[in-house]
């Protein structure tokens, strides 16, 4: 059996339309897709308000849903940006967590209250290595970051 792919609908409490334009103003392969309004008979909702957006990043489609304040973001889900370079884990980092909090081991929420992990694309390489003490070490230092840092990450690999 098959469909039309996945979307990732997010739920928001009326800044659906924003955090739409947010994020496709960080990731260079994005767009932002339809608008849909309310008709007015949705509850807590005024004839026009907007309802829900669409909009890609990196190929992933999303729906941002105005639904209320009945339900809020946590970090049980989150969503993984795999960087090639140092520059891009930088601007990935310091584009989502703008106006949100900085987490441990490359995770932050970004103002909307979405979770992502700005993950460097070495790093399960570095953590898998069949050599266990080479994993711990890059684990343990990882685990003392904020912000992945690929050379430190390195470092510790080599055991240096």
């Amino acid at each position: 059996m098959s469909g039309e792919g996945l979307t990732t609908c997010l739920w928001f409490d009326g800044q659906a339309e924003e955090a739409a334009k947010h994020y496709v103003a960080i990731f260079e392969d994005a767009e932002l897709g339809d608008v849909s309004h309310t008709t007015g008979v949705e509850p807590g909702a005024k004839e026009g308000d907007v309802l829900t957006v669409g909009f890609s990043l990196n190929g992933q489609k999303f729906l941002g849903l105005n639904g209320g304040p009945e339900f809020t973001f946590n970090e049980a889900i989150s969503f993984q940006v795999f960087c090639a370079d140092q520059e891009q884990v930088d601007y990935y980092w310091s584009r989502l967590s703008e106006g949100g909090e900085e987490g441990p081991c490359g995770w932050l929420k970004a103002k909307f209250g979405v979770s992502w992990q700005v993950v460097p694309a070495v790093l399960p390489r570095l953590i898998g290595d069949p050599d266990r003490e080479k994993a711990t070490r890059v684990t343990e230092a990882m685990l003392r970051m904020g912000k992945l840092k690929i050379a430190e990450l390195e470092k510790a690999h080599a055991g240096s």
